[in-house]
């Protein structure tokens, strides 16, 4: 089954669609305090609702955003693990794989029966204990932004923060292109080389769902059939 996607955040579908989604009933969970609030101050423009465009940041921010942009383009092939927690404390945990452009792989570890998985073009969210198989186009979720041949966050993204410190980048932002989005907080470490450690997602309600990733190595020699939508819902490799 084949749909559009034009609303949905992929990062928190990570979330939502793992662990059956946050009733609407739920209370917010009160925010935590952010380690990286230290560095470049946001400039006037990201304290709008709507965020700053790139050509709204100041030139420090720029600097940044370029870094990460060009973090973003030197990627090729890459793998590890995962860590997802939910705006309820639940956690989730599996192994990710990622083949610029566009190709990555979310397989979530027992007892979930969930695997995400793009091949460059459709996003397939395939839930082996229900049996569901939905499709949207890459082009209508965040990864198109981040994972696309030519990454341009100056371009392509609105932001609310963009934070430099000693040890980590974050930067807070949402796809412009989106009919509407979902907000996500970037984290990068910047010791030993700079390298994406986590993200935040949050949804419409106001919920954020947490990814924290390990174990990651560049690699040469991903299975192309990792990438394939058609083949996973036949057998689920661990």
């Amino acid at each position: 089954m084949l749909r559009r996607c034009p609303a949905i955040a992929l990062f928190v579908l990570l979330s939502t669609l793992a662990i059956g989604g946050v009733s609407a009933q739920e209370p917010k969970k009160p925010a935590r305090a952010n380690p990286l609030a230290v560095g470049t101050p946001p400039s006037q423009s990201m304290n709008k609702a709507g965020g700053a465009t790139g050509a709204e940041l100041n030139k420090k921010q720029m600097e940044v955003v370029q870094r990460v942009n060009l973090y973003f383009n030197q990627l090729s092939s890459l793998k590890g693990s995962f860590i997802q927690t939910s705006a309820d404390g639940k956690r989730l945990r599996g192994k990710f794989y990622v083949n610029r452009p566009g190709r990555f792989r979310f397989d979530y570890a027992r007892p979930s029966m969930l695997v995400i998985v793009s091949d460059g073009k459709y996003v397939a969210i395939q839930d082996h204990d229900l049996g569901t198989d939905d499709r949207w186009g890459l082009e209508h979720t965040p990864f198109q932004m981040l994972l696309r041949k030519d990454v341009d966050l100056l371009r392509d993204a609105r932001f609310f923060e963009v934070q430099d410190s000693d040890d980590a980048i974050a930067i807070t932002l949402e796809d412009r292109g989106a009919d509407s989005s979902s907000r996500s907080k970037l984290v990068l470490a910047k010791k030993p080389t700079l390298e994406l450690r986590e993200w935040i997602a949050k949804d419409v309600q106001g919920l954020d769902t947490r990814i924290v990733l390990g174990d990651v190595v560049k690699t040469d020699n991903l299975d192309p059939t990792l990438f394939n939508p058609a083949s996973v819902t036949l057998q689920r490799q661990r």
